[in-house]
């Protein structure tokens, strides 16, 4: 029997969580990348960190691929980011990658980049059961603030484990990224030490 969409109270993201994560787009277009990388978030210390190739990043406009890890610190407005920088001689052919380490930089930041309760902030709506993963899945779709457009979150079935999020139009264009191994595990002080980021690279 499908859910009743008005008993349906929009989740809140664990206070704990970390995935891999893998980045794609819908549909893929010819210049369009997939990339993955790494993500853990503490709701409770109000901190976040990414590692992984950039995507949207063009290779043909900037030479380069960006790998980089960022760790973001809203409670003092701060985000660390640590770059390495892979280029290669040719994109359409055999080439051997080259890394060469960027600086670091420090920018300013005013909220995690995924807030734990990003769907009630945004009045999301529950749009019913899909297969995400090979798992079922409640849909929820929202608009994102500051005019970026439409949003879509899946999280498994009576959970508050994020699946998919998808940002934008699929019948268009619009960002994926899938959590293979969602995870509430205890996440180590030392993840978010921005001292270590340059041993990380």
């Amino acid at each position: 029997m499908e859910l009743n969409k008005l008993d349906k109270v929009p989740p809140r993201l664990p206070n704990k969580w970390s995935s891999s994560y893998i980045s794609y787009w819908q549909p893929m277009l010819p210049e369009d990348d997939i990339t993955s990388g790494y993500c853990w978030f503490d709701y409770t210390k109000n901190v976040c960190r990414i590692d992984g190739l950039f995507n949207p990043w063009s290779e043909a406009q900037k030479g380069h691929r960006l790998w980089m890890s960022e760790i973001m610190y809203p409670s003092s407005n701060e985000s660390f980011k640590a770059k390495v920088a892979y280029t290669r001689a040719h994109t359409n052919m055999p080439s051997e990658f080259i890394e060469s380490v960027l600086n670091d930089e420090v920018d300013a930041c005013h909220e995690l980049i995924l807030t734990q309760d990003v769907l009630i902030q945004c009045n999301a709506q529950f749009i019913g059961l899909h297969d995400v993963l090979g798992q079922s899945a409640e849909a929820w779709t929202f608009e994102r603030p500051h005019g970026k457009g439409p949003a879509t979150y899946y999280f498994a079935t009576g959970t508050n484990q994020l699946l998919r999020m998808i940002t934008g139009d699929p019948n268009v264009h619009a960002s994926v990224r899938d959590f293979p191994n969602f995870n509430t595990l205890d996440i180590p002080a030392s993840t978010f030490d921005v001292t270590k980021l340059k041993s990380l690279e």
